[in-house]
């Protein structure tokens, strides 16, 4: 399936997608990232900020620390962008170097933890979880790029070929 080649290179691949995002919404008002844009977490700045929960949530499995608190506890705490924007760059970071970190043996395993939305306890091979945390964020970019066309910005590309070394 993937290998620590892979997780590597889509963790660069994350960061620049989400430098990509967030400097074609820079150019927003404070108000238009947070308007009502019929998405399913509504505005550009929530689905933006339930990506990086989310990701906050995938890693604190992968690395067996707490998780982070409840989403709709933490709605406010990045409720300001550059607040967001920075919380977002620093765990960009924290991604790539538990990517660069990853050893073969440990994606080749199983991860347990209790799932949320399946009420119970669920064991599954980490690299459909792995995999899945990559895909998952790439679903909601792609999202985010949409609501930053609508809005009148215009992100770079988005292809993995294009991404520079």
């Amino acid at each position: 399936m993937i290998g620590v080649d892979f997780v590597r290179r889509m963790a660069r691949y994350n960061r620049w997608q989400n430098e990509n995002l967030y400097g074609a919404a820079d150019g927003l008002s404070d108000e238009e990232c947070h308007r009502e844009r019929g998405a399913f977490f509504g505005s550009i700045h929530r689905t933006m900020y339930h990506l990086l929960w989310a990701d906050q949530t995938w890693m604190s499995r992968f690395r067996s620390t707490p998780p982070p608190a409840p989403f709709a506890d933490l709605v406010g705490l990045h409720g300001e962008w550059v607040a967001l924007k920075d919380a977002r760059r620093d765990f960009d970071g924290e991604i790539i170097g538990w990517a660069d970190g990853l050893a073969s043996e440990w994606l080749a395993g199983t991860h347990t933890h209790v799932s949320p939305s399946m009420g119970r306890e669920v064991t599954t091979p980490r690299r459909l979880l792995v995999s899945h945390f990559f895909n998952h964020q790439t679903h909601h970019r792609g999202q985010i790029h949409c609501l930053l066309t609508q809005a009148g910005r215009k992100p770079a590309d988005t292809d993995l070929p294009m991404m520079p070394g």
